[in-house]
């Protein structure tokens, strides 16, 4: 009785350990996040000179899994190449991307502005979005007239950038150096809007921005 009780309970756990082991390498099997963007760190086929310099921040096609580093893909091109501009004139700054665009030519930027902003964007899967906060961020993005220079869905235009599904902890970098001065190459725009906002404010519209 004992040993046909141990032929058993080794059965039942080499029975455990073949199920276990189909779950890890079946994808069918296994949870899907619900939003998921490629991590990538290869550049893939027909990125321009100078790409290569980037991904290790902005990961593949400009799609950055890194909070503190902004997505490229979908961005619109003209404000990439007026960023990396600014970053090579000192109207930005930015202890790495200065010295990195200021190794670039005007042609270099304008390539890998177009190439990046020909990508195409991927949700994020790294951030959750509280739901109330969005809502309050999308009644004050409302009440300061954002879409009126980005536009319906936040997708730019122009000089004007994307900043739709951009990562949370980047617009609230971003919003927060506009309204501490700390960055000023927007004409007065963003500085003017940002002075208006609290630091909850700033957060809620993060929130709504990065789950568009």
């Amino acid at each position: 009785m004992r040993a046909r009780t141990i032929v058993t309970v080794a059965l039942v756990g080499a029975a455990l350990v073949s199920m276990l082991s189909r779950a890890q390498t079946d994808p069918a099997s296994a949870p899907v996040p619900s939003r998921m963007a490629p991590t990538n760190p290869v550049l893939p086929a027909g990125a321009p000179a100078g790409a290569e310099i980037c991904v290790a921040c902005h990961a593949h096609a400009g799609q950055s899994d890194k909070p503190q580093y902004p997505i490229l893909a979908g961005q619109t091109p003209r404000y990439i190449y007026l960023q990396l501009r600014d970053f090579q004139e000192g109207r930005r700054h930015d202890p790495m991307m200065s010295g990195i665009a200021a190794t670039l030519t005007r042609d270099q930027m304008r390539e890998l502005a177009a190439w990046y902003g020909a990508q195409k964007p991927y949700e994020q899967s790294t951030f959750q979005v509280d739901a109330e906060k969005a809502r309050l961020g999308k009644a004050k993005a409302d009440e300061t007239l954002c879409t009126m220079c980005h536009l319906g869905g936040f997708a730019g235009q122009n000089e004007i950038p994307r900043v739709a599904g951009q990562h949370y902890a980047y617009i609230v970098k971003q919003l927060t150096a506009f309204k501490t001065r700390q960055r000023t190459n927007d004409a007065g725009n963003m500085t003017a809007v940002s002075a208006t906002l609290s630091d909850a404010d700033i957060e809620n519209i993060a929130h709504y921005l990065a789950g568009l």
